[in-house]
């Protein structure tokens, strides 16, 4: 398991509330909520609106795709600190039907370039039945190795 980056559970929580979320227009409109962000390890939930359907009534695939990269740069990120994703390929298994969505990241290696990652989204309605509904791996960038350009 990877450390830290932050002093808490608590704390890791709170940040990606206040800068992961509300800084990001797409995260914040989806109203993406962060479970745990903490060594290493991420789970996010979200609570699926007709809005974020495609036309068989199913969670439209950008929309599993947010999920599955944001658990695993917030997984990244709580190993070490701000980060892109720089890749990541996804596989869709099967319909994302359900009241709301539940990803969970987890790092396989933290580098100092690059920092591989897994992910699964899973769909789960209210009485309690969950099915896994794609699974990725990506490439996370520490924002330290990006070039900024002017």
């Amino acid at each position: 398991m990877a450390a830290s980056r932050f002093d808490s559970p608590e704390a890791s929580i709170a940040y990606m509330k206040e800068v992961a979320v509300k800084r990001s227009g797409f995260s914040n409109w989806l109203d993406v909520e962060p479970i745990k962000v903490w060594e290493g390890e991420s789970e996010l939930l979200l609570a699926l609106r007709p809005d974020m359907t495609q036309h068989h009534g199913f969670a439209h695939g950008a929309i599993v795709g947010l999920m599955a990269d944001n658990a695993c740069a917030w997984a990244a990120a709580s190993a070490v600190g701000d980060v892109v994703t720089g890749s990541y390929t996804i596989s869709f298994l099967a319909p994302a039907i359900g009241t709301r969505l539940r990803s969970k990241g987890t790092v396989i290696k933290a580098g100092k370039r690059q920092v591989v990652v897994r992910a699964e989204v899973w769909a789960e309605d209210d009485g309690g039945a969950s099915k896994l509904v794609a699974c990725a791996q990506g490439t996370i960038v520490p924002k330290g190795q990006i070039e900024q350009k002017r």
